[in-house]
């Protein structure tokens, strides 16, 4: 049995302590949180710190579902308590330069430090992937994305989940876009520019809610972002899939509908063929937190490859951090590399 501990029991975090419980292979050891009577719900031991759980416990993963200023110093802890995995909720650390420092840290002491970013373990999206790479829509050449969540008007907008939203300067693209930026290299392969065009429509919060991302992929490939959580989409659960998406390639084109449905057209023909159905899902968003921390435990278990480690995930922020440098300045930005 792996023994996980999670620090952070807030709204999101339940999700997490949810998908650890139902993998047979671990044993959520331990939750700390400052309410420490939010971290007994979770039906494991609670702590009221990350310090009073490393004195307490010796878990092999710990998972870090707290807010991006908390970061570092809790991978810092982690590693001085010799924690051999550390998983970190996106987005990563407060600045790209703040997560290079601690990834480098986590590196020098030989500890994995993969991020947390759900999205591209979908089932939609895998099974998109999946149909890409047998070739079911030739080459592929754009993709789009059209988000939609609807919970964004009024001046109660984000405060019955997640209220920190109002506060966040910068908001449609780092706390939400960013699973796009990595599902759709995922999908096409890394970004080297992008063109943004950003807006706040609701007065109630402080960052932008609104606007598109244009990105460039290797090949030549396109990819749009298109966000606006003021407006809703057609889905009897806003929050399963966050909106819909449409894949085209030269063969043919692959669409994602609100309910997780995925349907394959091929080209020059009018009909389409489900290969996805729309179901239930436990957990969040098609259980996608489950199938990330089952990802890092067939890692652990089987030695298989691992997805989005904090080094291979930094081009998501600096894709970010141009993506904002392009609204400010109105024109192309390049992707930094790694260098």
């Amino acid at each position: 049995m792996l023994k996980v501990a999670c620090l952070g029991a807030g709204y999101f975090a339940r999700f997490h302590h949810d998908a650890w419980s139902r993998i047979e292979a671990v044993d959520l050891v331990a939750v700390a949180d400052a309410q420490i009577e939010r971290a007994a719900a979770s039906g494991a031991p609670a702590f009221a710190s990350l310090e009073a759980l490393l004195d307490a416990v010796a878990p092999d993963i710990l998972d870090i579902v707290t807010p991006p200023p908390s970061h570092a110093a809790a991978v810092d802890l982690a590693l001085e308590a010799g924690v051999p995995l550390v998983i970190c909720q996106k987005p990563f650390c407060t600045s790209p330069d703040e997560a290079a420092a601690v990834t480098a840290r986590a590196e020098a002491r030989g500890v994995r430090l993969v991020i947390h970013e759900n999205f591209r373990f979908q089932p939609w999206y895998r099974r998109m992937r999946d149909a890409l790479e047998a070739g079911d829509i030739g080459d592929p050449m754009q993709m789009t994305f059209r988000l939609r969540t609807g919970d964004g008007q009024g001046p109660q907008a984000y405060l019955d989940r997640q209220p920190y939203f109002q506060k966040m300067p910068r908001f449609l693209i780092r706390e939400t876009g960013v699973h796009w930026i990595d599902t759709f290299r995922f999908m096409l392969g890394p970004p080297s520019s992008v063109i943004a065009d950003l807006r706040q429509l609701n007065p109630a919060i402080a960052g932008e809610d609104a606007g598109y991302l244009l990105m460039e992929h290797e090949g030549g490939r396109r990819a749009l972002f298109d966000g606006n959580r003021l407006l809703d989409h057609a889905a009897e659960n806003l929050r399963l899939t966050l909106g819909e998406a449409l894949l085209e390639g030269t063969g043919g084109a692959m669409t994602l509908t609100g309910d997780g449905e995925v349907r394959l057209r091929r080209f020059g023909t009018g009909t389409a063929r489900t290969i996805l159905k729309a179901q239930e899902w436990p957990g969040f968003a098609g259980d996608c937190v489950m199938a990330l921390n089952r990802h890092v435990v067939a890692h652990l278990i089987d030695g298989a490859p691992l997805e989005n480690e904090a080094r291979d995930y930094a081009v998501v922020a600096r894709t970010e951090e141009a993506a904002y440098r392009s609204h400010e300045l109105g024109r192309r930005e390049r992707i930094a590399s790694a260098d």
